[in-house]
């Protein structure tokens, strides 16, 4: 098997350092499968505030498509 890294596995080395903590909560609702509405209910957000996290998570660790945030999420237990 080959050691070559990838875009998700560097994402993932260096995702959970670089997040900010409510980047890190906003991204656990979400991959809890609460909607954005839902989740700036529970954290007392708007969901453009909720959205704008996404955004920056993405941006961050290079990740284009929701799957990939997704799996990131579970992958670091979140």
């Amino acid at each position: 098997m080959s050691s070559t890294p990838t875009p998700y596995n560097e994402a993932l080395a260096a995702a959970q350092p670089r997040l900010a903590p409510r980047e890190q909560e906003v991204l656990r609702h979400i991959a809890a499968g609460r909607t954005y509405a839902q989740t700036a209910r529970r954290m007392g957000l708007s969901q453009h505030t909720v959205d704008a996290y996404l955004r920056r998570i993405r941006t961050k660790l290079g990740i284009n498509s929701t799957a990939e945030l997704m799996r990131l999420a579970i992958t670091l237990g979140l």
